[in-house]
């Protein structure tokens, strides 16, 4: 038998091997198969400032912040991932309060606030992709305390035998829980199959007792998938 064709095959083999071994490198990469995936990630969230006014002429100006936070979700698919994230922040701010009574004056208060947020959000990505835009929209409750107490210390005191007495204060403070929800879009870049980053910006609506108010955040996420 002619030994000339089975040569030439082996050699036309061995050199489409690496073509073919790069083709397949090339569609893993671009193929994160984020689908029926765990992720966790740390961010850095940038809030912008608010000026509120409300009824009786009261009203509120928040400075903008930059806080911190986590999250933790779940990629039902490529393209749908449903989401739990914490965030905060303590942005500085001024109160106007007006009393009820007209021949009381009003007060202005500047303090910190301490803000907790945590949402269950949705994300749909446009493509499969490693890099994509997406629509996210949720859910959740923030928590603001006003760090201005509400009434006089606890002090509380007991007696070690080492130390002698201990005493402690605890202060209340002016804090609300309410109902948030959140509109806004982003990009994700999924650098492999284990690592990836995305950055966000949302419109946050929160509802309050004499009123409501808004801010717009801006949030950058790194975090592993597995």
């Amino acid at each position: 038998m002619n030994i000339k064709y089975p040569v030439i095959l082996l050699i036309l083999l061995a050199l489409s091997a690496p073509a073919e071994a790069q083709r397949f490198n090339q569609k893993k990469i671009k193929d994160t198969e984020r689908e029926r995936t765990w992720e966790v990630t740390l961010l850095t969230q940038y809030q912008t400032g608010s000026n509120e006014e409300y009824e009786g002429g009261s009203s509120i100006d928040i400075d903008s912040s930059l806080g911190f936070g986590i999250g933790v979700g779940w990629n039902w698919t490529e393209k749908f991932n449903i989401a739990w994230r914490f965030a905060y922040n303590t942005p500085d701010y001024t109160a106007i309060i007006v009393p009820d009574d007209p021949d009381q004056p009003s007060q202005s208060l500047s303090y910190s606030m301490s803000r907790f947020t945590n949402q269950i959000d949705a994300t749909w990505h446009f493509f499969s992709g490693p890099i994509t835009p997406y629509v996210q929209g949720g859910v959740g409750w923030t928590k603001l305390d006003s760090n201005i107490p509400d009434q006089p210390p606890t002090i509380g005191c007991w007696w070690d035998p080492w130390w002698g007495y201990i005493c402690f204060e605890d202060w209340s403070t002016y804090k609300t829980s309410k109902f948030t929800y959140n509109l806004g879009l982003g990009l994700r870049w999924d650098i492999n199959a284990a690592l990836f980053v995305r950055g966000t910006y949302n419109r946050e609506f929160i509802s309050l007792d004499n009123g409501s108010t808004h801010y717009d955040t801006v949030t950058l996420e790194g975090g592993v998938m597995w």
